[in-house]
């Protein structure tokens, strides 16, 4: 088993008992971890004794027993033996310990024992918990650490160590003093350099430890409890300043206190301005000979003394003794004659006590290539005519090649460039494509970035051996001279071709077809180019061919020329010639041929001639075709005159000629009868005889032997007498005629052949032939597109025959007032019935008149056919003035001249045109577009080809075809940019910051113009970066060397070319270039994320130029006060991004530096400081930022600041921050700022622009907060980056263009505007191509001859967005660019605008606009053009814009004339509207202004219908019609026409009745109708004519829904009141609103509404009977209103009288009372009168006329007005809206006298003729005017009468005496119950004053008289200036108005006429 023991023990034993037969034979052996054991072994080792066992006997014991001499295996027992050791101490504390306060104490205390035994700690038996008390600590091993002792950690600690062998204890006693501070190492005076950090040391000693305070003076700068920006306290008591600052130097005091006391110590600091270069040298490339200057300026402290020293390479040049360097004080290196022996790298060292500094820079002196050397040319053994060139690299001048020129001089010719892009890396070309027999000498240059090196030597002449010419004469022609001779013409063979000097020519010749030798004819001069082929045969066909040759023998012939030598003429006449006469007009020839031999060419046949005697000059001739089958061949002469003497004669003709002629035969025509007799004409006509003229026939046709004359009745042959007169007599006297008879008289020549042709004519005996008379019953038949036939019936024929039929006509427009043209005139047809009229226009409307022709003169027209429209037809013209002009670089622009309406032949709406286009040359098909718009007069043509030059025509289309084809134009499209990008472009990369590029040319049909030149595109690939550009100028140069690259960097390249327009497409696919590698640039990003006080951590990242594959890293690293020797260096593998170091030194500052490798070397290092201290913080803010004025520049400025405390942690970069004052927020500019830096150039501002900055630092730890934001400051303006947009350019005039654009964005101008630059410069296209091609052959001319100079406008206004350039070429295309300019220089040009200046639209409108309304449909528009220096260019017609006053939105029209014309005809106008008319012309530029609106006015016409007609108030037998205005009144509306009839007849009768209303009233009630009926109303409004009439239906009698009747009324009478009582009936299907009282008389009256609106909650209803009239009887009822209408009336009520009790005064008795008093008064009067009379002798007797004011009307008087015309009524033009036609007078409803109709009103009845009315239609309408109305003195305040002065008349009184048939006879008869209406009356004032006479009518008022009424006083004017009996007006009251008082005279006669 497993035993344990404690070592010491005396022993332990282990057995092994084991149990086998025979026991003898048992073998046990022993093994400690199977290690063999020997000792201690006993009792058959079954037992093993270990004597004082120790720790090393511990291990695992195993016995092993065998059975020896046995198969049984062996069996195993084993257990652990452990030996434990008591602990025993190893380290002990004293006994006692003393230790300073806040110090750190470590007790020792380490024990060993096995097991190891564990370690307990107690202070004062207290058990010590370290979890408890954190400054108690038990370190590894055992021992106590105590941290920052305290006094109550003195006390007695105590050790134990235990395991299970048994614990030992130790103790100590730690004793916890104080010191009083001791300032062990204090600060010593020092030096440092601004910017630079430095430690001021103070250690020191005390207990408890002393606070350590840094004082300056009075002021802390760091203790425990103050800390500022850059101090910082370290842990030891030293103060570190980081950065130190100029500011800093002064005393500096450490202080170090504690509980025991102060000690102190002080030193001087003295900080110098760190020595600095601020203008390092910058890498330089100069040419050879030329200076190099390279800066080294510096900043340093004034009491610093600062040298200079310049390296090159790492050797110190020596400025004293080379004179050409000169070292200038400020540091600045001149090095002047640089060659190449100062290229290399220029340090500039600084070196002072305030710091060192150094920049380098690389001097590259390039100067031109040497020559190529050792040139050399032989000719090529295998190539023939070729030339092997061969030459030595040159010295490249320290720029690399960019090609060799070769030049050539051929025979001491001239030197030019055969070759001038040979690849630099070449030595050695083949020249081929030489001419033989030439000598040849070569030179070479090379050309690198300076330019062209000198010329190599040149090499030995070269002569090709000479060869027969290879290539045969050119333009060989041969012509037929004569019919015997040839002449060969031919040019040499080109000069390349002739191989050597021509010694002639040789021409050979042949018959062609035939097997003849060649016949040769040499030339032995080669400057002869011709020969004259001679003594060959007369038309017939040779072969030519020609040859050069020179001395190496004859050259290749010439193809094949044939040519015939020209026909003869025939030499002889054919033969056998007769003549004959055949006719009159005839005569046959007949001949034999001439012998073919002797016609020398083609017979074209014979020529027969005929020619009168003496005038061969004029010859008939016929040419007869050659007939080959007949010997003997016949022509005829034809058109010969008649009995005239000729000459015939034949010959015949070949192509060159005719033959002679046979001789010449003469005859004469036959005699025929002779042609009519001229101007037949009658005069001394008497009943039985006549005289007849004549003259001599014009064709006599032979001898006239005499006359005849014949006459005979007209019609009856059987009457013809007939004379024969003598050829001399040329009248005849008729006679034997009888009076007033028609004879038809003929006269004819006579011949021997007889007869000649007649002249006749018919003649009345007696009668003087009149004028015709017009034709009759035409009609029209085969009407085709351009002619009809037209028949027709004789008219009367003036009784003499017709000479001339004459067919006039209207063209297009029909009308009566058009006018008609003459057609078609037709004579000598005086029996014609029918004619055709040719020459019509096609789809054109036209209509026919005739007149026939006598010889009297014209008839009068006929009456016109009917309209008819011709066929239509293809258009018969094309289009005209066709151009073309460019539009864009894709579109032609094409115009023309539309056709003429009269030209379209067939329907307009599908009249267009049709353009065809192909490029000019091109065999392809043609394409075309078709334009729907038959106005239209342009068309872009798009789509097309860039830069080509393309043919157009144009032709009309119809719906029958299309027209002719116009001729073509031709244009060529805009020049554009290239559509693909140069060929074969490829990349080489020449050394590690440069790549070659080369390309070729862009195919030719891309270009689309003249290519400029040509740009490189290059970025790095993958990144963000803009592209960036190089510029070829010129389209000679087909490579470029891209420097200033990336070191190995891959580049994308690609190549566009551009033109005069712009950039094209880049080159594709992109190439891939990387530059060669190079020393790596500095690692970035160096952090160190882990400082310790002996330990640091660094990353960085890999240097953001690498240029190259990174091999490896170097870190070196040193204490920031040691010198460079004593650095540390590790190398580092290439993926190592961290490093740590340890075993630093605490509290120091290091410099590490970081370098990368690649295969060219180790690159430049980065540095970073690095504090090693565990107290880091942020920095703290940089000083605020400033700009110094003079580094502000226009797009960067000089940003400098003060750096504030790192921290402890070093800066490792700053980050500005900038922002525009128009915006808030902050932008990061740069990110990654120098940490050495305290000023950064700020670039990529945008100029005149004020911007604000802010700085902030980043170290290990993080972030320091922005600076204080800088002072605003603005950057300089700079020139414009951005050109005006141009919007157009438009041609204004002939010779100026009008320019329009807009105003670069306002950031672009980059600064003030100040104006605007426009250039321009006429476009030469032709010379430009052929520039393109003389630019290939010869590269080395400069490329400003291709560009012609441009022209300068400066315009100084900066507003400007439009300006008018004039003065420029007519007919010319200009090219206009423009920019803008502000204080320091112009901007970038604009695209180029092109424009074709000739032809500009109209400046002035047309002049003198005129309009004349011709009729209601029509004006004609006059007017004149603009001055010819406005137009523009020729007048192609005018557009008339012509619309409605107040409607142009909606009536504006156009009419298009495209003819220069004066005039036009506006028709289809509205009547009676004003037009306002404006016309613009058009040339072909387009359209002029229009000229100001002028107004015109048509004719009246007939009104449209009224709008509406609508119904009102409808009951069983009345209804308001009311109806609107027309839409269109075309004039002056004088009235309406009223007309109504029932549907169906009532009771069998049918009456129509038609009212006439004058004026506008719009509404009239209408009260005669049945109930129940439909009745058909129709209205119609006048001008000076009626228009048509609106018509509409209504059906009498309630609708549906409307109240049924209510109860029967009955009435209750109280005095003079009465009360209508009733019961409510059916409501209907709404609610009833209110009711209605109707009122009539009892006998025969028509219903009226007596009372309206009462209350729809009432049952009876009060009113006066004053309103009634006295002793008339009265029927009521009462009708209910819904929403439906008015319901069905009661039942009525009883009559009842409206008859009063009379007043006192009149009865009988007061009657005569009064008459007696009366007659006692008269006879006293008398009595005195008498009395008075006998005293005087005379006495005065008074008129009793003049005691009245007032005229009584007589009826003599009214009978005058009734004969007259009846007097207008003055009728206000006011609406009025009645609610009730009943006053209310003292709270009683009374009725008043209805409103009379606002109009005069005739009424027509067809039925009235036989009824009682027939006497009351007036003769004519009267008319009536209303004045306004004068009210009553009634006293009723709620007068229902509502006056609405906005609204027009709804209401009328016609109906009172229109529709009621009572009214008719209501003067002629008196009534039973009804006091007569007085038409006219008179009344007494009541003020007793005498007035005026006045006519009132009654109207309607006849019916109810109020009571107590009186008539207002009319009009002062008609009693006292017109007398009645002549008046014309008549002043009449409304129906507020009340009847005449009792009393009143009786009524005038004669009224019933107004009705």
């Amino acid at each position: 088993t497993n035993t344990s023991v404690v070592s010491g023990t005396s022993e332990v034993t282990m057995e092994c008992v084991a149990n086998a037969r025979p026991l003898i034979k048992l073998s046990i052996t022993w093994r400690k971890n199977r290690v063999l054991v020997t000792s201690g072994l006993s009792d058959f080792n079954r037992r093993l004794t270990i004597i004082g066992p120790v720790v090393s006997d511990s291990g695992f014991y195993e016995c092993e027993v065998v059975l020896r001499s046995s198969s049984v295996p062996s069996v195993n027992a084993g257990a652990y033996l452990h030996v434990q050791e008591p602990p025993q101490f190893v380290k002990e504390p004293e006994k006692h310990i003393t230790a300073e306060m806040e110090k750190i104490v470590d007790i020792p205390c380490q024990a060993r024992g096995v097991p190891q035994p564990d370690i307990v700690w107690y202070k004062d038996a207290v058990p010590i918990s370290p979890v408890k008390t954190p400054r108690y600590r038990v370190l590894v091993g055992g021992s106590l650490q105590v941290n920052g002792l305290l006094p109550d950690d003195t006390g007695m600690f105590q050790c134990f160590a235990r395991n299970l062998a048994g614990e030992v204890q130790t103790n100590t006693y730690l004793a916890v003093t104080s010191i009083a501070p001791n300032i062990t190492a204090g600060p010593s005076d020092s030096t440092v350099i601004d910017g630079m950090s430095i430690i001021l040391h103070c250690e020191t000693s005390g207990a408890p430890r002393p606070a350590i305070t840094w004082q300056k003076g009075e002021h802390v700068l760091a203790s425990g409890s103050v800390q500022l920006p850059r101090f910082t306290l370290l842990e030891s008591g030293s103060l570190l300043i980081s950065p130190s600052h100029i500011s800093d130097a002064g005393t500096y005091t450490c202080m170090a206190s504690n509980s025991r006391g102060i000690d102190e110590a002080a030193a001087d600091l003295v900080v110098w301005a760190r020595t600095r270069i601020n203008t390092p040298p910058q890498d330089q490339s100069v040419i050879k000979g030329t200076k190099a200057t390279m800066t080294c300026g510096v900043t340093h402290d004034s009491s610093v003394t600062v040298r200079y020293v310049w390296e090159k390479e790492g050797s110190v040049i020596n400025t004293q003794s080379i004179p050409r360097i000169r070292l200038d004080p400020d540091g600045t290196l001149h090095i002047s004659q640089t060659w190449s022996g100062d290229i290399g790298t220029y340090t500039c060292r600084v070196m002072s006590v305030g710091g060192n500094d150094s920049r380098s820079a690389h001097l590259r002196v390039r100067q031109l290539p040497y020559s190529p050397e050792n040139p050399a040319a032989l000719l090529s053994s295998s190539e023939k005519r070729a030339i092997n060139l061969t030459w030595a690299k040159p010295f490249d001048g320290n720029s690399p090649l960019l090609r060799y020129i070769l030049e050539v001089s051929e025979n001491n010719a001239p030197w030019a460039i055969l070759l001038a892009n040979i690849e630099p890396e070449s030595t050695a070309v083949t020249v081929s494509g030489l001419i033989p027999a030439r000598s040849y000498q070569f030179r070479l240059c090379a050309v690198n970035d300076v330019g062209k090196g000198q010329f190599s030597k040149e090499t030995d002449r070269v002569s090709l051996p000479e060869e027969p010419p290879s290539a045969p004469p050119q333009n060989v022609i041969a012509s037929g001279r004569t019919n015997q001779s040839i002449m060969i013409q031919w040019q040499p063979p080109p000069e390349s071709h002739q191989n050597g000097v021509l010694r002639g020519y040789s021409v050979r010749y042949r018959l062609t077809g035939l097997p003849v030798d060649y016949q040769s004819k040499n030339i032995s001069k080669p400057d002869v180019t011709n020969i004259l082929l001679e003594d060959l045969i007369i038309w017939t066909n040779y072969e030519i061919e020609v040859a050069a040759y020179n001395k190496a023998g004859l050259g290749t012939f010439s193809h094949k020329v044939t040519e015939w030598t020209l026909q003869g003429v025939p030499t002889i006449a054919p033969s056998k010639v007769q003549v004959e006469a055949v006719n009159s007009t005839t005569i046959r020839i007949t001949w034999a041929a001439p012998n073919p031999q002797f016609i020398n060419g083609i017979n074209q046949g014979y020529k027969l001639l005929a020619w009168e005697p003496g005038q061969e000059e004029e010859v008939t001739m016929v040419t007869v075709r050659p007939n080959f089958q007949d010997s003997v061949h016949v022509g005829y002469v034809t058109g010969l005159k008649k009995f005239t003497e000729y000459y015939s004669s034949v010959l015949c003709f070949t192509t060159p000629g005719d033959g002679p002629r046979s001789p010449a035969n003469g005859l004469r025509t036959h005699e025929d009868t002779p042609g009519a007799v001229g101007d037949l004409s009658f005069t001394e006509i008497l009943d039985t005889s006549l005289k007849v003229s004549w003259r001599e026939p014009e064709e006599k046709n032979g001898v006239l032997t005499g006359y005849r004359i014949s006459w005979e009745e007209f019609n009856r042959t059987n009457t013809r007498v007939t004379h024969y007169l003598p050829n001399v007599t040329l009248e005849y006297r008729v006679t034997g005629l009888t009076a007033l008879t028609t004879y038809t008289i003929e006269v004819a020549g006579m011949t021997s052949k007889g007869q000649g042709k007649l002249s006749s004519s018919t003649i009345s005996s007696g009668v003087p032939p009149e004028l015709p008379g017009p034709p009759t019953n035409m009609a029209i038949s085969n009407i085709g597109p351009r002619s009809i036939n037209l028949q027709f019936k004789p008219g009367y024929d003036g009784k003499t025959s017709i000479s001339r039929w004459q067919v006039e006509a209207q063209v297009s427009v029909i009308g009566d007032n058009e006018d008609w043209v003459i057609v078609h005139q037709l004579p000598n047809e005086p029996d014609a019935r029918s004619l055709e009229v040719p020459g019509l226009n096609p789809y054109t409307f036209y209509r026919f008149r005739m007149r026939q022709v006598n010889i009297v003169g014209t008839s009068p027209p006929s009456q016109p056919s009917r309209k008819i429209q011709t066929l239509q037809a293809r258009p018969d013209m094309f289009p005209a003035n066709v151009t073309l002009r460019t539009a864009s670089e894709t579109s032609l622009w094409l115009r023309w001249v539309p056709l003429p309406e009269w030209e379209y032949n067939g329907d307009p709406e599908v009249v267009g045109y049709r353009v065809q286009y192909s490029r000019t040359g091109s065999q392809g098909r043609a394409l075309t577009h078709v334009i729907a718009d038959r106005l239209e007069r342009e068309f872009t043509i798009e789509d097309l080809e860039e830069w080509t030059e393309y043919e157009v025509r144009v032709q009309a289309l119809n719906g029958i075809g299309a027209g002719p084809w116009s001729q073509p134009v031709r244009g060529r499209t805009r020049e554009s940019v290239p559509s693909c990008g140069p060929t074969n472009v490829s990349a080489f990369a020449t050394t590690s910051s440069s790549i070659l590029v080369r390309w070729f040319e862009v195919p030719e049909p891309d270009r689309n113009g003249l290519i400029l030149g040509y740009k490189v595109l290059y970025r790095e690939k993958d990144s963000d970066l803009s592209l960036q550009l190089w510029t070829v100028e010129g389209n000679a140069s087909h490579s470029v060397q891209l420097t200033g690259l990336g070191k190995y960097v891959l580049y994308e390249i690609q190549v566009l070319a551009f033109t005069r327009i712009g950039d094209g497409m880049p080159s594709s696919p992109l190439i891939l270039e990387r530059t060669l590698d190079d020393v790596p640039g500095p690692p970035v990003g160096i952090l160190f994320p882990e400082v310790r006080t002996t330990s640091v951590r660094l990353i960085w990242q890999s240097p953001s130029q690498p240029n190259g594959i990174i091999l490896a890293y170097q870190i070196t690293y040193r204490l920031n006060s040691t010198n460079s020797n004593m650095a540390t260096v590790d190398v580092l593998n290439p993926s190592a991004r961290q490093y740590m170091v340890t075993g630093l030194k605490q509290e120091s500052v290091y410099v590490f530096r970081i370098t990368a490798q690649t295969r060219k070397g180790w690159g430049e290092a980065a540095e970073a400081l690095v504090v090693t201290t565990e107290k880091r913080a942020r920095p703290q803010p940089t000083g605020r930022p400033m700009v110094p004025q003079e580094n502000v520049q226009a797009r960067s400025v000089l940003l400098t600041w003060e750096p504030g405390s790192d921290g402890l942690s070093p800066v490792r970069y700053y980050t500005i921050q900038l922002r525009e004052l128009s915006e808030s927020n902050w932008t990061v500019h740069s990110a990654s700022v120098n940490h050495k830096s305290s000023f950064y150039i700020v670039g990529r501002l945008k100029p005149f622009i004020s911007y604000q900055f802010r700085v902030k630092a980043t170290n290990d730890i993080g972030d320091s907060e922005y600076s204080e934001e800088s002072e605003a400051i603005t950057t300089l303006q700079d020139a414009p980056d951005e050109a005006p947009t141009i919007l157009s350019v438009t041609p204004h005039t002939t010779t100026s263009v009008l320019i329009r654009w807009q105003h670069p964005s306002e950031e672009k101008i980059n600064g003030i505007l100040l104006g605007f630059r426009i250039r321009y410069r006429e476009l030469l296209y032709d010379r430009l191509r052929s520039f393109s091609v003389r630019t290939a052959n010869s590269p080395s001319n400069t490329w400003t001859e291709l560009n012609s100079p441009y022209s300068v406008r400066n315009l100084s206004e900066s507003s400007l967005t439009q300006y008018e350039l004039d003065n420029l070429s007519k007919h010319k295309r200009y090219e206009i660019r423009m920019s803008v300019y502000n204080a320091v220089g112009e901007g970038p040009t604009s695209t180029p605008q092109e424009v074709f200046v000739g032809e500009a639209v109209p400046t002035a409108p047309p002049q003198n606009v005129a309009i004349q309304s011709a009729t209601a449909t029509q004006l004609d528009v006059t007017w004149e053009p603009p001055p010819l220096d406005t137009q523009n260019g020729d007048i192609q017609g005018y557009k008339v814009y012509f619309w409605e006053i107040q409607r142009k939105n909606e009536t504006e029209r156009l009419r298009t004339l495209f003819l220069p014309e004066g005039g036009v005809k506006l028709k289809n106008l509205t009547g009676y509207t004003t037009y306002m008319i404006s016309v613009a012309l058009f040339n072909a530029a387009g359209d002029g202004p229009r000229s100001p609106p002028t107004r015109g006015r048509t004719q009246q016409a007939a009104p449209s219908a009224p709008s509406f007609i609508h119904f009102s108030e409808l009951t069983t037998t009345s209804v308001n019609v009311s109806w609107g205005e027309p839409t269109y009144p075309n004039g002056i509306l004088e009235g309406y026409r009223l007309v109504y009839e029932p549907c169906t007849p009532v009771d069998g009768v049918s009456k129509i009745v038609t009212v006439d209303v004058k004026g506008a009233p719009f509404w009239m009630k209408i009260k005669d109708l049945a109930d129940g009926v439909t009745y058909n109303f129709r209205i119609r409004a006048k001008t000076f004519t009626y228009g048509p009439e609106v018509e509409a239906n209504i059906t009498m009698g309630p609708g549906e829904g409307a109240p049924g009747p209510p109860g029967e009324p009955f009435i209750s009478r109280y005095g003079s009141a009465l009360t209508i009582h009733w019961a409510n009936g059916d409501p209907g299907r709404s609610p009833i609103t209110r009711y209605v009282i109707e009122a009539r008389p009892s006998d025969e009256g028509l219903w009226d509404i007596l009372i309206k609106d009462i209350p729809k909650e009432v049952t009876s209803y009060a009113f006066n009977m004053d309103i009634l009239k006295q002793g008339v009887s009265y029927d009521f009822r009462v009708i209910g209103v819904n929403d439906y209408g008015y319901g069905s009336p009661s039942p009525p009520s009883a009559s009842i009288s409206a008859k009063k009790v009379a007043p006192f005064y009149e009865e009988w008795w007061f009657l005569v009372v009064v008459a007696l008093v009366g007659l006692i008064f008269i006879l006293l009067l008398v009595f005195i009168l008498i009395i008075r009379g006998q005293s005087k002798k005379y006495a005065k007797k008074s008129d009793s006329g003049n005691n009245s004011n007032c005229n009584a009307l007589t009826h003599g008087d009214m009978v005058s007005l009734d004969e007259g015309r009846f007097p207008a009524l003055e009728l206000n033009n006011r609406r009025l809206s009645i609610k009730n036609s009943f006053c209310r007078k003292n709270g009683v409803y009374t009725r008043s006298p209805p409103r009379p109709s606002p109009g005069s009103l005739n009424y027509s009845d067809e039925d009235l003729s036989t009824t009682k009315y027939n006497d009351l239609i007036p003769a004519e309408s009267s008319s009536l005017t209303e004045k306004p109305s004068e009210i009553s003195d009634s006293k009723g305040s709620d007068s229902e009468y509502e006056v609405d002065q906005n609204r027009q008349k709804t209401h009328s009184f016609v109906s009172h005496y229109i529709s009621d048939p009572t009214y008719y006879n209501s003067w002629r008869r008196q009534q039973k119950g009804i006091s007569r209406a007085q038409a006219y009356n008179y009344t007494e004032s009541e003020s007793g004053d005498p007035e005026p006479c006045g006519l009132t009518p009654q109207g309607q008022g006849s019916l109810f008289r109020p009571k107590g009424s009186r008539t207002p006083t009319p009009s002062q004017q008609l009693s006292n200036s017109t007398p009645p009996s002549h008046s014309n007006t008549l002043s009449y009251w409304p129906p507020s108005s009340p009847s005449p008082a009792p009393g009143s005279r009786a009524p005038i006669a004669g009224f019933s006429s107004f009705v």
